[in-house]
C-alpha cells in the first residue's frame, strides 16, 4: 500500500484524539476518541511503530467496555 495514505491517517487519528477534547457529551468523546486510536493502530501498524500500536489498541478496547459493558451495568444497578 502507499505509504502516502498512512501518514494520511495518521493526521486523521491526531485530528479525532483533539476533537475528542471538545466533545461534551461522554458517549460522543469515546466514540471519536475510539476512532483516533484505530487510526492510530493502522497507521503504527503499517510503520511498525510498536509504542503507538500497543496503547491504541488497548485504548480501544477500554472505549469498547464503557460503550458497551459499563452501561449495561448502570442499568442493571
Amino acid at each position: 500500500m502507499n505509504p502516502n495514505l498512512f501518514e494520511w491517517i495518521g493526521y486523521a487519528a491526531s485530528i479525532f484524539i483533539v476533537l475528542s477534547f471538545v466533545v461534551n457529551n461522554l458517549k460522543s468523546i469515546r466514540i471519536i476518541n475510539m476512532i483516533g486510536c484505530l487510526c492510530f493502530v493502522a497507521y503504527g501498524t503499517y510503520f511498525e511503530f510498536w509504542p503507538v500500536v500497543i496503547p491504541n489498541a488497548i485504548l480501544v478496547f477500554i472505549q469498547l467496555y464503557f460503550l458497551f459493558f459499563k452501561d449495561r451495568t448502570k442499568l442493571s444497578e
